[in-house]
């Protein structure tokens, strides 16, 4: 049982004028159906009558086209009884000894729906009338999805738990159209007068049920995604790498529902329109960019600027600022060599380091006796105090109680 190859390659008008009666996929399919009913068409060579609707009925000797990016599929009482992947016309023969139950042209079904026909073919005699589908294995589009609360997941460049509300698009592809419509697709969408099993259909539980499941893998998937060294653990690439979120994504839904392996479907791309993160996400990744931008070379330019402008506010406040300035030019040079040599460097902090020279300095002048009276060396520590207060060394009130102490006020 099966069919006789009569035509292979482009199927077009020419083909439809030689047989007054043949089926064909519907006319005006929207590009997310997946699986629909062959309509009978006859009169005007098949362009623009449609004399039976959508009986999807075929018997022995009937015409039947079957386009590039489709495979047929029969049933009878709900089970396949025969398939045709390579596009091109054909006769249905179930009696001829000559007619084949399967053609494959190659390509990404071949193996899979080989292995799946040995599986699953009817034996025995077909009755007089079969039922005839069409299933589509092109890419399909624009299968919407979205988060109505925060997804989190552990993300390895920030070092932390991260949480966003996400929404895009994916398109997906059925790779093994046995597995698909006998292990998914609901009866109803394969039995007589069957409507379109169509992915965007709000009233299509079954598709409402694959959009759960990608909702349910997107934490997974962002987890893969930036934790996989080979994406460089960022996410911020997430949305202009639709191929490689795909496959993160994929994985996901084929380790939670086995998309693949017992439904017969695969993701192909991602198109992420929007993340929003949540409030402590948004403050990892602002405090992620400054990193960013003080590591290397950059960070090293930042510090000169800050220096220079730095060493020229204290030159309009007099030397005692610009000593000051050295003093955190040494500290400055201590934390970009800190930083060169990396966070696993241990730290010592230059403040420690200069502490017994300074001590060691500062002892004979503690033992020398004072050269300035009071007054004078009073208004010389406020002054130091001014400069260390509009240098930002210095808060408002440590500056109010020097000044006190400067004027015996306690």
């Amino acid at each position: 049982m099966g069919f006789i190859q009569a035509a292979v390659g482009a199927i077009g008008g020419t083909l439809a004028d030689q047989w007054v009666d043949f089926l064909a996929p519907p006319e005006q399919l929207a590009p997310t159906a997946a699986i629909f009913p062959a309509v009978a068409y006859g009169q005007n060579q098949g362009r623009g009558s449609n004399t039976r609707g959508s009986a999807n009925i075929i018997t022995d000797g009937s015409k039947i086209i079957v386009p590039e990016g489709y495979a047929l599929l029969t049933f009878q009482e709900g089970r396949i009884t025969g398939i045709v992947t390579e596009p091109g016309a054909y006769v249905f023969a179930p009696n001829d000894a000559n007619s084949k139950s399967i053609f494959t042209g190659g390509g990404f079904v071949d193996s899979l729906v080989k292995q799946s026909w040995d599986r699953f073919k009817h034996g025995g005699q077909p009755a007089a009338q079969h039922l005839a589908f069409y299933v589509n294995l092109k890419e399909i589009p624009n299968n919407r999805f979205g988060t109505q609360s925060e997804i989190y997941w552990d993300d390895a460049y920030l070092g932390a738990q991260v949480g966003a509300l996400t929404r895009g698009t994916y398109s997906l592809r059925i790779v093994n159209p046995i597995l698909f419509t006998q292990q998914f697709v609901p009866y109803t969408y394969l039995g007589p007068n069957a409507s379109v099993f169509d992915f965007s259909d709000l009233d299509n539980d079954a598709a409402s049920q694959l959009f759960n499941e990608v909702v349910s893998s997107l934490a997974p998937a962002f987890s893969n995604y930036t934790n996989d060294p080979s994406k460089g653990n960022r996410m911020a690439r997430i949305q202009g790498d639709s191929i490689g979120f795909a496959q993160s994504l994929s994985k996901a839904v084929e380790d939670a529902y086995q998309w693949n392996s017992a439904r017969g479907l695969e993701i192909v791309s991602v198109a992420i329109q929007s993340i929003e993160y949540d409030e402590d996400t948004r403050a990892l990744l602002s405090d992620a960019k400054k990193a960013d931008a003080l590591s290397g070379s950059r960070g090293q330019s930042f510090l000169q600027q800050s220096m220079a402008r730095g060493f020229e506010a204290a030159g309009e406040h007099g030397g005692s600022g610009i000593a000051m300035m050295g003093m955190g030019v040494n500290s400055a040079g201590s934390a970009v060599n800190f930083q060169q040599q990396g966070q696993n460097a241990p730290y010592q902090n230059p403040f420690q380091q200069q502490a017994p020279q300074q001590q060691q300095q500062q002892a004979p002048q503690q033992q020398a006796p004072q050269q300035q009276a009071p007054e004078s060396n009073g208004v010389a520590k406020l002054a130091e105090f001014k400069q260390m207060l509009d240098q930002g060394l210095i808060t408002q009130e440590d500056y109010d109680a020097a000044k006190r102490r400067a004027l015996g006020l306690e």
